[in-house]
């Protein structure tokens, strides 16, 4: 019986997530660890959250504003990233290694360079940010969001550093690797957080301090496992200090577009964010609870979105379009499937979850209608709209994927979260129906994009031997 039941999973599997040049045991090596990282994360940002939260609703919502520009910014070191992952997933999967290793090197080059120059333009002029962003808010909260948002921009480097070394990695499979090393960084963040914030009561202070030290601490043992440890990729210093514009160049094709996409997409969440803002304290506090249970649902999803994006690059270094679609549909359904589950599996400890904030009754009501309402319009609609790109940008076809995410964002969620969330007065269920209906817009043009030809035709690299 057990026999059969192995010999039945073996041909799901190998039917599904196997293809001529990657089978389904290097799919799920690849997946675990990205899902163990991505659990540790969400589970350890609930974790500081609720933490924060018992230093009250202001300081609560002074950390959710600042994270939400935080996210702004850290995403372009992301994104910068994400197209060293993409440059080198597509050279191993040519074979290339000797590039592989010059992609790599030159992607830690041009990621924490761009680190540097934006904190030191954010340190330059972080109050009339603030102003800016949220001069609405009530004078306390105002306050805490200025000591965590200078104590966060003195941190992107470190968290840049330890992102490129990741995107490298992953570019080649290593994730069991990334996940040290973000397991390292987000232990030792919880860790400090429960002596500074718990027991020596230091509130944001305390935040702040903790998560520089352990992004420095994480970038460190990134860089000296690259120099250091790893056989694969062969990287020396100077050749991360030697700079090869015609790699960067190749790394920009895709970085730069994703990263635009990224500051005009947080761009239109800080904007719908005033918005919540200007709506109180309450509000602030629904979104952020709101958003946090929202990223547990999505923990398995966004394991596989990142996964893809390795998959399908190598698929397309080997100019197999074949394996690239059937990939990327296998995904979409797994996808889907654990959003559906993870919903049924979260739903029920609803008044557990959300005591963790130990938030006020009076918002107890939305907080559901939010979670059920975003769980019903995720099953369908979240793959599409953010697996889905993930791997049209592996083949290469990042402007496409960017300025169309760009002007869903704006032309959808934007004016309808005002519209919604200000002039019809729905409030933060306003703000957040726009979002669901922009997400179904968005994956909609996605699939469009790639039921055709054009997203698989870029050369991105050279192939071996020129040919």
């Amino acid at each position: 019986m057990m026999a059969r039941y192995k010999s039945y999973c073996h041909a799901i599997l190998n039917k599904y997530l196997s293809g001529e040049s990657i089978d389904y045991r290097q799919v799920i090596s690849l997946f675990l660890p990205i899902l163990i990282d991505q659990a540790f994360l969400v589970g350890l940002s609930l974790v500081n959250t609720a933490m924060i939260s018992s230093s009250g609703v202001a300081a609560i919502s002074a950390v959710s504003m600042v994270d939400s520009l935080n996210l702004f910014l850290v995403n372009v070191f992301v994104a910068l990233a994400t197209g060293g992952t993409v440059v080198v997933a597509q050279y191993k999967g040519s074979g290339n290694d000797t590039m592989v290793s010059k992609a790599a090197a030159s992607s830690l080059s041009a990621v924490t360079l761009v680190a540097v120059a934006l904190s030191l333009l954010v340190l330059l002029f972080y109050h009339p940010i603030l102003k800016v962003l949220f001069g609405t808010a009530e004078p306390e909260v105002f306050s805490h969001a200025g000591t965590y948002l200078v104590g966060s921009v003195l941190s992107y480097t470190g968290i840049a550093i330890k992102e490129a070394v990741n995107g490298a990695l992953r570019g080649i499979g290593r994730t069991r690797v990334t996940l040290m090393l973000s397991l390292i960084m987000n232990l030792t963040y919880v860790l400090l957080n429960v002596v500074f914030v718990h027991y020596l009561d230091m509130g944001v202070v305390g935040l702040s301090v903790a998560v520089n030290i352990s992004r420095y601490l994480a970038a460190g043992c990134a860089l000296f496992y690259l120099l250091r440890m790893d056989a694969s990729l062969r990287i020396r210093l100077k050749d991360v200090l030697d700079w090869n514009f015609s790699m960067i160049k190749k790394i920009m094709f895709i970085g730069l577009p994703f990263a635009a996409e990224q500051l005009f997409f947080n761009g239109g969440k800080m904007l719908t964010q005033i918005y919540i803002v200007s709506l109180g304290t309450y509000a602030i506090a629904t979104n952020a609870i709101s958003s946090v249970i929202a990223m547990l649902l999505q923990i398995p999803s966004i394991a596989l979105s990142t996964a893809l994006i390795t998959v399908v690059g190598q698929c397309i270094g080997r100019r197999n379009i074949q394996d690239a679609r059937k990939f990327t549909r296998s995904f979409l359904w797994l996808s889907s499937g654990s959003l559906l589950l993870m919903g049924l599996l979260l739903l029920p400890f609803f008044k557990p979850l959300v005591g963790l904030f130990s938030p006020p009754a009076e918002i107890m009501d939305d907080l559901y209608l939010i979670m059920v309402v975003n769980l019903l319009a995720q099953i369908p609609l979240w793959s599409i709209s953010f697996l889905l790109p993930g791997a049209l940008r592996a083949a290469g076809d990042s402007r496409f994927t960017s300025i169309s995410s760009m002007l869903t964002m704006w032309l959808f969620r934007v004016v309808l979260g005002y519209v919604f969330g200000i002039t019809l007065g729905f409030g933060v269920i306003g703000v957040w129906a726009a979002m669901q209906l922009e997400w179904g817009v968005r994956g909609a043009v996605f699939l469009w994009r790639y039921y055709g030809e054009k997203w698989y035709k870029h050369r991105l690299i050279e192939p071996v031997g020129g040919k």
